[in-house]
């Protein structure tokens, strides 16, 4: 067995290589994995429940709980609106 030395090497061996359809789901729970993340730490640091955070965006409780647990495949107009209402922040896109 090869022995893995980088963490893109163990990507490709565990879901191939960059641009398989396999790979492209990881990366895409990962990225959602991450969002919700980011979300859970904006929401904590406004002292607000989902409960509440839901209510402001309305929204519910379990939608913002999938969101942040990386379940749910959430849409831009709904991440903006969780963000800019919700919780008083901004979101800066960037695509390279």
């Amino acid at each position: 067995m090869k022995k893995i030395t980088t963490f893109d090497e163990h990507l490709d061996g565990r879901y191939g290589k960059i641009g398989t359809e396999k790979r492209t789901e990881f990366e895409i729970k990962a990225k959602a994995f991450t969002i919700g993340e980011i979300l859970r730490e904006a929401r904590k640091e406004a002292k607000m429940t989902q409960e509440e955070l839901a209510s402001k965006t309305g929204t519910k409780k379990s939608f913002i709980s999938r969101i942040e647990n990386g379940h749910s495949d959430i849409q831009l107009s709904t991440l903006y609106r969780i963000v800019e209402i919700g919780l008083g922040r901004r979101i800066n896109l960037s695509i390279s």
